[in-house]
């Protein structure tokens, strides 16, 4: 059996992630990493730049707005992903189980407590409303679609009985459905491009090209094939926990493809079988990595990478904070403060070329924000950014 040890992994990451060398393109730093997260606009952005050989918000706002070449989905944990748009059928289906039927399901729910006496049939209506509307609106908000027809106006009350009691319309919450189903996907928000607010379009006027893949199997190996490509080795938990998917749904993904069963630091794993060759040592590198980055949400086993820090960098939820990253590892974190500067918080002692480096990275970025504050979303505060806000 062969055997990957810590420093092996680590130049693997550095390498396939594009940290030890940023690449040309926000589809090639996507193809690295998979998936890029895309719940927080802001977060993914800074995920693209960090690895870019030259830096563009621009680029990127190019690859997902104008050619399309990477497409936002609700796709694995329930999650907005940017993926590349010829996986986008792969990945919807993937899911399909594990989101956008758990999502319909919770809105027949809903509706069945709001007093709708046969939801299914009423969400069947709905959904052809929507589908009529998406072709009359061209690019909408959630509001425009709540305006288009008195069914879709409809509100159903949120959280009854607690503090977190609202009303809500139903457009709302079948938008939700709709983009897990890949009927319908965010557009250009509304904003900057660090806004949260974002437009939608009907997926067949956004990507009239995509065809609908509808064998699940198929498209759960063809994800785990991406996943392991970029993160192998890796244990078959790994993925499960980065998908979603059952336990059973992930063995069988993984038994459609040739693996080779590898030993681990502490247990075994596994690799792609023609993925068995050293990684050649990259040279000295930093990064600074936004929360949420896919590197360091990649695993569910993270101590190879993370370390002591943990409790540091990671929200009481177990979402990532920002990062930094010296040569495969975590040794600190960083944060956005109120007047748009970015401090850094070491939490190891990495030499002062290194420290210098960080410096140096934490000021490009500051630059490139021009002001931008960035703050929290889908995530708590971590201990390392709390204190360097004060």
């Amino acid at each position: 059996m062969v055997r990957f040890d810590t420093a092996e992994r680590r130049q693997r990451l550095a390498v396939r992630h594009a940290l030890a060398a940023p690449v040309r393109t926000p589809e090639d730093v996507t193809r690295a990493v998979a998936a890029l997260h895309s719940t927080d606009p802001a977060s993914m952005m800074l995920s693209v730049l960090a690895r870019m050989q030259e830096p563009s918000i621009a680029e990127v706002e190019r690859a997902l707005y104008d050619d399309r070449t990477l497409v936002r989905l609700l796709v694995m944990r329930r999650t907005v992903f940017a993926v590349p748009s010829e996986d986008a059928a792969a990945y919807l289906a993937a899911t399909r189980r594990s989101v956008a039927e758990s999502e319909y399901r919770k809105l027949v729910a809903l509706l069945a407590a709001s007093g709708t006496s046969d939801p299914d049939a009423w969400l069947a209506r709905a959904h052809d409303a929507a589908l009529a509307a998406f072709d009359r609106l061209g690019v909408f908000t959630s509001a425009d679609l709540a305006a288009s027809d008195p069914l879709l106006a409809e509100r159903v009350e949120i959280s009854a009985g607690t503090k977190y009691a609202t009303r809500q319309s139903i457009a709302s919450r079948l938008l939700t459905v709709m983009s897990a189903q890949g009927h319908v996907v965010r557009a250009r928000p509304a904003g900057t491009w660090a806004s949260t607010q974002f437009r939608w379009a009907s997926m067949r006027q956004w990507l009239p090209e995509l065809t609908e893949l509808t064998d699940a199997d198929q498209a759960r190996a063809l994800v785990a094939r991406r996943w392991l490509a970029r993160f192998g080795p890796a244990r078959p938990e790994d993925l499960q926990w980065w998908t979603g998917w059952t336990k059973g749904h992930t063995t069988a993904a993984l038994g459609r493809l040739e693996t080779a069963e590898v030993e681990l630091e502490g247990g075994t794993g596994l690799v792609l079988a023609d993925d068995l060759e050293p990684t050649p040592e990259p040279d000295p590198w930093v990064a600074l990595l936004p929360a949420l980055d896919p590197t360091t949400m990649g695993w569910k086993h993270r101590d190879w990478y993370l370390g002591p820090h943990a409790e540091q960098v990671f929200d009481i939820n177990g979402n990532a904070g920002p990062t930094i990253w010296k040569d495969g590892e975590i040794v600190g974190g960083w944060a956005i403060l109120d007047d748009g500067s970015v401090a850094v918080r070491l939490l190891a002692d990495v030499g002062a070329e290194a420290s210098a480096a960080i410096e140096a990275r934490a000021q490009d970025l500051q630059d490139r924000l021009a002001g931008t504050v960035i703050r929290a979303r889908a995530r708590g505060w971590t201990p390392v950014e709390r204190e360097l806000r004060g």
